[in-house]
């Protein structure tokens, strides 16, 4: 049986009288290329934010290896540094280079000495194509090239998984490609993704698992054969048949 790295139950999160998410169950296992979809609104991104604590659930609870992450030992950035999130803005440091955005979570989090965090940033910029823009500064990027960044940085923290809130949306269509294909490459590799996306032939083709949000509930969870070739409620019907028809 797969191992649960992070559980999630009954969750809800609610903004003032607004509930955003009501009693969210699933589990993330090893190995699992997960994609949340759903349309603008539903909770994908609120989700991701409260599983990596960037929001605080207004009730239940998530773990990660069968412990409370409000309660860990180590707190939210030793958390943090087993869970990576790669965002839809990138978040990169504008002051930084694109080495030294790889680096400093490393020294800074992992306490790892200065040679071992910059080979390890190496090897993760090599991966992703970007190594020959480590003296470059973000706004002299590309947004994939940012993106790309972002992808490196995260995997530099050896985390057990990696969040992915939307990481094409800002992206100009010409770029999305170059993006996706890093992603498809982690999941060929085993790297544990948790993916909100409107990129529906990534969720269709990349996934082992596909959740459909709808209003703040998981409406449909299953194999992405059984949610694109037969799903099961009249929402992700309407949903995917916008989609399928483009």
């Amino acid at each position: 049986m797969s191992e649960a790295i992070l559980q999630v139950n009954h969750l809800s999160k609610s903004f003032g009288k607004n509930e955003v998410l009501r009693d969210i169950d699933f589990s993330v296992n090893k190995g699992d290329v997960t994609s949340i979809i759903g349309s603008s609104g539903s909770g994908k991104s609120t989700l991701l934010r409260c599983i990596n604590l960037l929001e605080t659930p207004t009730s239940g609870e998530i773990l990660y290896r069968g412990q409370n992450i409000e309660t860990l030992k180590g707190g939210q950035n030793e958390y943090r540094s087993h869970v990576g999130m790669v965002f839809q803005s990138f978040n990169l440091f504008a002051n930084m280079t694109v080495l030294k955005n790889c680096i400093i979570g490393q020294t800074k989090v992992l306490g790892r000495d200065k040679q071992e965090a910059e080979e390890n940033a190496m090897k993760f910029l090599t991966k992703v194509g970007m190594a020959p823009y480590i003296n470059a500064k973000p706004h002299q990027l590309s947004g994939g090239q940012k993106q790309r960044v972002a992808i490196a940085r995260a995997l530099a923290m050896s985390p057990d998984v990696l969040l992915f809130d939307e990481p094409t949306s800002a992206l100009d269509p010409e770029m999305v490609g170059e993006v996706l294909s890093v992603m498809k490459d982690l999941a060929n590799e085993g790297m544990t993704m948790l993916v909100v996306t409107h990129e529906m032939a990534f969720a269709r083709d990349v996934s082992n698992r596909v959740i459909y949000m709808n209003k703040g509930v998981i409406c449909e969870d299953g194999p992405p054969q059984q949610i694109f070739g037969a799903p099961q409620r009249p929402e992700t019907k309407e949903f995917l048949a916008r989609f399928l028809s483009l």
